[in-house]
């Protein structure tokens, strides 16, 4: 086959076009080079859903604080939670602290 022979076939007609040839070139440049191009908007919704997640870790962390500290304003549950968590202690009190082993010997 010649190139005059390939030349006239419809699809290279098509293809050769001066302006089919213009809108390849930018959509090759608007999807892939391009400041706002397809691939970074694609790491832009992975860092958003990335970030909504910690969102809503975080706002769950913060009703479990709240929660915590309604709990807290007893006093009494408050002394109880200095006593487990700080190893807290009244005046002429002593505490005795027992460590289980969980270690099974042979």
């Amino acid at each position: 086959m010649t190139f005059k022979q390939l030349k006239n076939k419809p699809i290279v007609k098509i293809i050769t076009n001066r302006y089919v040839l213009i809108i390849l070139v930018f959509l090759i440049w608007m999807l892939f080079f391009d400041e706002n191009s397809f691939l970074n908007h694609y790491e832009f919704n992975k860092e958003i859903k990335k970030l909504q997640n910690e969102k809503e870790y975080y706002n769950s962390q913060i009703n479990k604080d709240k929660e915590l500290i309604e709990k807290l304003n007893d006093k009494e549950k408050l002394e109880k939670f200095a006593r487990e968590e700080y190893n807290m202690k009244k005046e002429n009190e002593d505490i005795y602290l027992i460590e289980y082993d969980t270690l099974k010997k042979k």
